[in-house]
């Protein structure tokens, strides 16, 4: 899906379209309708709670750091929800030791968040947290509009963005592990019983079939968990060819790159501009979600994968993070990690933070990492100097412009693991197969021209060492057929 495309004919013209650009057009052409209702309706056997965010208000609790960081918190909720393609219309924060646990924000502000919605005109809620099923439901009946929170924003951005079947197995899974315990029923659906109807018989009953019989909630619930377990030997399943496919690259001993980062800090535009990989790149959060792996080499030839990875943000919902942990595998299993932080950002370093605190989940905070500050065309002097003292051995670039991407191919060429044996060999003039694959998988160190054979003195992995063996020779003999 995301392979570069060529030259497009239309009509007397030719225009240069990426599968990336196409997407992105596709995206902006098709926008929500302003005016659909977002009001709960029971629309199948189950609440799905399917979000259809128009105008919407949004509300945090302060319980830690400064009120610059929580302003930011709520900018980026605003940014997630616009993304989601909402109107916001208003911010609330309250300052509190905790969240309230029977309505989030305390009960007395729940009249003065209700006053906000009515005169504001807004259809729904948003709050800057992980609501539990009874906040969610205290919160309804008291506002009389919809309550969101900040997990079930991120999960719909996730199901709107998911193009690639396992992406879209990995969002489902995640939304029904977010939904199970906040299945309720509606009405008379909750009571609705699908086996017996006790004494009087009636609909349902029967010889053999009376008694208390299963409630249509717990016939949902039993459903979603069936559900669940078929998602994860899918992706299981799934995470089999992707251990294949990596396990074809080390036994060719092909190092791997990781490109990780905070959501919208420019890592697809980073990779686009290093292998030309024709990936969607839009200003949006998690305008990417499926992984993309692309092949580069270094200066002197080895051949190296630069993979795109899902970003991430702070508080990112544990379901996220288990149900694409097959994906987040990429950079576990990675040489280098190159960490794409936004230069524009009022807070890199917490960016930073969030990311870490991440990629240490699924086992990648071990593996050697290289700073890549991009942005830095639109970033301001100051900012740009408190990094450079804060992160010295940071790579400072522009996706867009192309500053500093030189520099920082060089800087992963030079963090990329070396091969181990070294070895003199001549391979006759009929073997070029192994010529291409020393210089493809090893690093040449000279090359000289004899007349039996090309003599290479090289750096390679234990495998191709082992198929030079017979070709081998040693300096002297190397200096005697010297003409």
């Amino acid at each position: 899906m995301r392979e570069q495309q060529g030259f497009v004919p239309v009509e007397d013209e030719e225009l240069d379209a990426t599968t990336g650009e196409l997407e992105l057009e596709e995206r902006q052409a098709l926008r929500r309708v302003p005016g659909l209702s977002t009001e709960l309706s029971d629309i199948t056997e189950v609440e799905y709670r399917q979000l259809r965010l128009e105008r919407v208000v949004l509300v945090g609790v302060w319980t830690e750091g400064t009120v610059t960081d929580a302003e930011n918190s709520l900018t980026e909720l605003a940014a997630l929800a616009e993304t989601a393609g909402s109107q916001v219309l208003e911010g609330l924060i309250q300052r509190r030791n905790r969240p309230d646990p029977a309505t989030y924000v305390g009960r007395g502000k729940v009249d003065d968040l209700g006053a906000v919605v009515l005169s504001s005109g807004a259809d729904t809620v948003i709050c800057d947290g992980e609501l539990s099923p009874s906040q969610l439901r205290n919160l309804e009946q008291r506002t009389k509009v919809k309550v969101v929170d900040r997990t079930a924003l991120i999960l719909d951005i996730f199901a709107q963005h998911a193009k690639s079947r396992e992406g879209k197995a990995q969002v489902e899974l995640a939304q029904l592990e977010y939904l199970l315990p906040r299945l309720r029923g509606w009405g008379e659906t909750l009571s609705r019983q699908t086996g017996g109807s006790g004494r009087g018989g009636g609909a349902g009953g029967g010889v053999g079939l009376r008694g208390p019989g299963e409630t249509k909630l717990e016939t949902d619930r039993r459903r979603i968990r069936h559900r669940i377990s078929r998602l994860r030997r899918e992706i299981k399943a799934m995470r089999t060819v992707r251990q294949t496919k990596r396990a074809r690259r080390s036994r060719n001993a092909v190092p791997a790159v990781a490109i990780a980062g905070y959501t919208n800090a420019g890592k697809s535009s980073l990779l686009n501009r290093m292998t030309g990989a024709g990936v969607l790149v839009e200003n949006a959060l998690f305008a990417t979600l499926d992984p993309t792996t692309r092949r580069a080499t270094t200066a002197d030839g080895r051949l190296y994968t630069l993979s795109d990875t899902v970003g991430f943000v702070r508080h990112l919902p544990h379901q996220i993070v288990e149900a694409f942990r097959s994906t987040l595998e990429e950079v576990a299993d990675a040489d280098l990690v190159v960490h794409v932080v936004d230069g524009t950002h009022p807070d890199p370093e917490e960016q930073v933070r969030a990311v870490r605190e991440v990629l240490a989940e699924v086992g990648a905070d071990r593996l050697p990492e290289l700073l890549a500050v991009n942005k830095i065309d639109a970033a301001d002097e100051e900012t740009l100097l408190r990094l450079k003292r804060a992160w010295p051995d940071a790579i400072f670039v522009s996706a867009h412009s192309g500053r500093g991407i030189d520099e920082l191919r060089a800087s992963i060429e030079a963090r990329l693991p070396r091969p181990a044996v070294e070895v003199r060999v001549v391979l006759p003039y009929d073997r070029g197969d192994l010529v291409a694959r020393v210089h493809r998988q090893g690093e040449v160190l000279s090359t000289a021209h004899l007349p039996e054979g090309t003599l290479l003195h090289v750096r390679v992995g234990d495998a191709l060492a082992a198929e030079l063996a017979p070709f081998e020779t040693d300096e002297n003999a190397v200096a005697a057929r010297r003409p």
